[in-house]
């Protein structure tokens, strides 16, 4: 790694696709993004800082370069005032997924637990493209309660005990720590959440996964993660405000991260934005631009993911050919 260079570029990573049972081709489309041949692609992690999935840059001074690595070495540079993991790692992942059979009914634990072996995972999903009649599970249905989940976890009967929402493109869902949860069919999203991977499964449809064989069922760690008195809400369409070169949503704020929609008008605009201390990335769901900054201009095409350190600073959003629409990611102290 180029350590002798003195101020760290927006970065773009490897793109890591992953098979899943539930998995199919409709990134392919939505954003528009090259799958490995005719397998069912369930997920591509784009910002991960995980032994098992790290992130490594694409391109540039540091190609080659472990996203873990850069927290370790360059920590005040990259993150900034940006709250790390209580294990020094990036503080979040973020992934595209695509639903083509939905994905198990199941819960994150809100608080991690080393002496489980459970990491807390918040996360929010952003819906881009949603077949009619697609929908989402999310939360406790009126009326259910600890005894009756108990009863019929591990069974179909407990999908009736968790509240159903419709999806929508363009619609947001934040999915607190301890909600019981589950994606619909027909849906492809782009997913921010803690720097985790603890799910516990309460139902996966009578299915089996990859090998043939039923995938693990978790119900008692599943029961023990619920918080029992939250209630969920449902998806959010943006609200929009007009800036210079075009309009902003926001989408998420809270004490892990948050979501922002951006979009830039026409050609020749561009959106200006800064840091302010904090790691920032920016995802691009359609159009082609420039990401401009002090260190130079970086290629904008669909499905990017690229990762604003937060000693960058000021920066813009520049659309080089028509509309682009983006997503900011804004880590917190």
């Amino acid at each position: 790694m180029a350590s002798a260079i003195p101020t760290l570029p927006p970065l773009r990573f490897r793109r890591r696709a992953l098979e899943k049972v539930w998995g199919g081709r409709r990134l392919e489309r939505v954003p528009g993004i090259a799958l490995p041949a005719e397998r069912p692609i369930g997920e591509t992690w784009e910002l991960s800082d995980r032994d098992d999935e790290p992130s490594i840059v694409a391109e540039g001074p540091y190609e080659g370069a472990h996203l873990g690595e850069l927290v370790r070495e360059r920590r005040a540079e990259l993150l900034g005032r940006a709250r790390a993991t209580p294990a020094g790692r990036f503080p979040l992942l973020v992934k595209y997924l695509d639903a083509s059979q939905p994905l198990s009914v199941q819960v994150h634990p809100l608080r991690s637990d080393a002496t489980r072996g459970e990491e807390a995972k918040t996360e929010a999903w952003l819906f881009l493209d949603a077949e009619p009649g697609s929908r989402i599970w999310l939360g406790l249905a009126p009326g259910a309660d600890r005894a009756a989940f108990t009863a019929a976890a591990g069974t179909r009967a407990i999908v009736s005990l968790v509240q159903e929402w419709p999806a929508r493109a363009g619609e947001c869902v934040f999915v607190r720590g301890g909600t019981v949860h589950a994606i619909g069919a027909g849906i492809a999203l782009l997913e921010v959440q803690e720097n985790s991977d603890t799910t516990h499964r309460l139902y996966d449809w009578d299915r089996v996964g990859l090998d043939g064989e039923p995938r693990p069922i978790h119900v008692e760690s599943a029961l023990r993660s619920i918080e029992w008195d939250e209630r969920a809400e449902g998806p959010r369409a943006p609200v929009w405000r007009d800036v210079a070169g075009g309009r902003r949503a926001l989408l998420i704020d809270c004490p892990l991260f948050t979501l922002e929609r951006a979009e830039v008008a026409s050609d020749a605009a561009s959106l200006s934005d800064d840091t302010l201390g904090f790691a920032v990335a920016w995802t691009v769901l359609s159009g082609r631009g420039r990401l401009t900054c002090a260190a130079g201009a970086f290629q904008l095409t669909p499905g990017d993911v690229w990762l604003v350190p937060a000693c960058v600073g000021a920066h813009r959003i520049e659309t080089t050919g028509g509309p682009l629409s983006a997503v900011r990611i804004g880590t917190r102290p």
